[in-house]
Formats: structure tokens, sequence, C-alpha cells
């Protein structure tokens, strides 16, 4: 069996670390002294070096880095009518600097007036063709739009952060959210892509023991929850395309190399692995905090798991022959073995602007490594 459009043996969550020059020019932006027209501008720049970066260095899905985004939900969710950024959550995980997260609210009825993510998938798919002659390789690379799991407007503020004069009851608020993520895979579709990533934090956070029980007191039974958010994304993408591949990243929070959720896949494998209707999954499993591989025997057969065993968190190249060890190890559980699997870092490199703690050179040989890696598991055509 293939692997899905956009799917590679080496593949990666999406973000990189931000030039200086961009964040230089966000700060401005808040100051006043640079129009978002002008920070377009640079923002234009530096994606285009960034695509040429993933290719010379082996990436075959190409993102943009996240460069255009401070968090890699709040940019995108704030473009849809009716919600808004008040503030920050409260948490019982906060960063040892004292960062908690934005909070999301919705203010009034949902909806998609413009395409939110089509400018920036056309601007990296007309610099990839360059950027693949400037390095020489005739192999595939495709472009990979990720955006915030419609999961993310609910999770975190309950019923609390979703107007009541607009939604008196909550069935309505998602039917529309269903609506707006319908609207913006239709124009995604109709610009040519072929490949979308949902990021969710919140079913990773429903493995998490804290979170369970403060998910409890905000929403009630959190394996009832797990399977409503199922039945939410499910919707969500029940009206694309055959050819259009979805994929899911799970994630326990990344933010300067912090993590703040921990506990094994069990709690939700079933109902992930066998009720969400996605292509392919980006699990994170580079340290204990992410329990062992045995959820993946719930896998299907016609299912992809990218295997994040490798971390995006440290500076230090992970061990390669560990890292092989691993997949092996994981191939165990699925009932195609490693045909099933592919490999990447647990997250991005930079899931916020401020990016985790390493450099940009060192962030470029850990996808080296990734990419040496695959090959000498998979092959050299990492396509397949």
């Amino acid at each position: 069996m293939p692997l899905p459009v956009g799917v590679y043996r080496a593949d990666h969550v999406g973000s990189f670390l931000r030039p200086k020059a961009v964040l230089d020019a966000r700060e401005k932006v808040d100051r006043g002294e640079l129009t978002l027209e002008e920070l377009r501008k640079i923002e234009d720049e530096h994606v285009a070096v960034v695509v040429e970066r993933e290719v010379e260095n082996g990436i075959q899905s190409v993102t943009d880095g996240e460069f255009r985004r401070a968090y890699f939900h709040i940019d995108f969710l704030q473009h849809l009518a009716g919600v808004e950024r008040q503030g920050s959550l409260a948490s019982t995980h906060a960063h040892t600097e004292g960062f908690t997260p934005p909070r999301v609210v919705v203010v009034g009825k949902l909806g998609h007036p413009n395409a939110i993510q089509v400018d920036d998938y056309n601007f990296i798919e007309s610099r990839l063709s360059q950027a693949k002659a400037a390095a020489g390789v005739k192999h595939a690379a495709t472009t990979k739009v990720c955006i915030p799991s419609p999961t993310m407007v609910h999770f975190r503020g309950g019923r609390e952060s979703i107007s009541t004069e607009a939604y008196p009851d909550l069935e309505p608020f998602f039917d529309d959210l269903v609506k707006v993520y319908q609207a913006e895979l239709d124009d995604l579709y109709a610009a040519g892509c072929r490949f979308v990533q949902f990021d969710d934090t919140n079913l990773a956070y429903l493995c998490d023991e804290g979170m369970r029980k403060e998910a409890a007191a905000r929403h009630g039974d959190p394996d009832q929850l797990t399977k409503q958010y199922a039945k939410l994304i499910n919707a969500a993408i029940s009206k694309r395309p055959k050819d259009l591949t979805i994929g899911i990243h799970l994630c326990r929070g990344n933010y300067r190399s912090q993590w703040f959720a921990e506990g094994g896949y069990e709690p939700v494998a079933e109902v992930l692995f066998k009720d969400l209707d996605v292509d392919v999954y980006f699990l994170e499993y580079d340290d204990a905090r992410s329990g062992d591989f045995s959820p993946l025997r719930h896998l299907p057969e016609n299912k992809i798991v990218v295997l994040g065993v490798m971390s995006s968190k440290k500076a230090e190249l992970d061990d390669r022959e560990e890292i092989i060890k691993r997949l092996h190890e994981a191939a165990k559980y699925c009932p195609r073995g490693l045909d099933q699997l592919c490999v990447s870092h647990q997250c991005g490199f930079s899931s916020t602007a401020e990016g985790n703690d390493l450099s940009e050179e060192q962030q470029w040989a850990k996808v080296r490594l990734e990419v040496e890696i695959a090959k000498q598991v998979w092959g050299a055509d990492l396509s397949v």
C-alpha cells in the first residue's frame, strides 16, 4: 500500500525556528512602526528561504515553517468570524517562566468570510519548483498546510468561552464550527492543496491524568469528550474529496523546549485509531512521558503513523541506532509493521514564535539525520 499523498518516510510536523528579522518585524507591527503589508513582504522573503532549506535538507513535505504565525493556533482561529483572543488561560502546567496559553473566545456567530490559508499555500507553491531546481533534486516534494484542529475552539475554555447570546445551546455552535472548517478545506482544495494537517493538543491532553480531571470539571466524562471530538473532526472533513489527505498531530505542548502534558495514548487509542477518519497520525514518542507503543495495536491496516521518536526540544542529535531500534519496536504493534510507519521529530521546532532551545544549524542537522535514518530503514525513495 503506497503512502498517502503528501506523506513521506522522513516527515515533520511543520514549524521551524523563526529568523530574527521576522521576529523583529512582528515587534515593529505591535509598536505601530510597520504595516501588515510591510510585514508580509518580510515574511515572503524568509518563507522563500525556508522552503529552499527544507528541500536542500531532504524534506519533501514542505511548509512555510509557520513563519507567519506567533502561535500554531491563534493566528488561524482569529480569522474566523465570531472568534477573538482575550487574555490567557489559567493552567496547572504553567511554564517555569510564567507562560500560559492565550485564550480563544467565541463572541458571536462563527463564520468563514474569507479563505485563511490559501494565499500562504499559493506562495509556497510558487517557490517550490524553484527550490527543487536550486537544490538539484528530482524527487517528489509537495506543500503541506497545517491548521489547528476544530477542538481548539472548545476544549480549553468550554462553555464559559462561548457566548450564550450567540449560542444558548452548544449544538448549533458545533454545527457552525464544522461548516467553517468545511469551507476552509474547500478553498484549499480548489487552490490545489492535497494535504492538510490538523494540529490538536486536546486529544493528547486527554491522556494526562491531571488534565483529564480538569476536562471532567469543564465538560463532563472525558471518554465521552474524546468521542465527541472524533465526531466533530469527522464532520469537519466529511465532505473532503477522496484525493485530499488529512493528517492529525497530537501535541503535548511545545514552548521553548518545555512540554505541558504527559501520559500514554491508551485512554484515547481506540477512538483515535478506529473512529477518527483521518489518513495519517503524527504522534509524539520522544521520551517516557509518551508511554509505550502498545496503543498502536489499535491501528487499522489502512492508516499510517508518523512516529515522533526524535526530539525537537533538545539541541543534541538523537542517537541513530536508538531511533532505528525504537522504530522496529513500534512496528511490532502495527498490522503491516514498518510499512505503516514513518519517522519525524515529536513536534515542530517552533510551535510559538519563541522557538525551542537550539540554533538553526542544529535544527537542520537534526533534519538531515532524520532523512538519513529514514533512508537506512526504508530505502532511498521516501515517498513509498
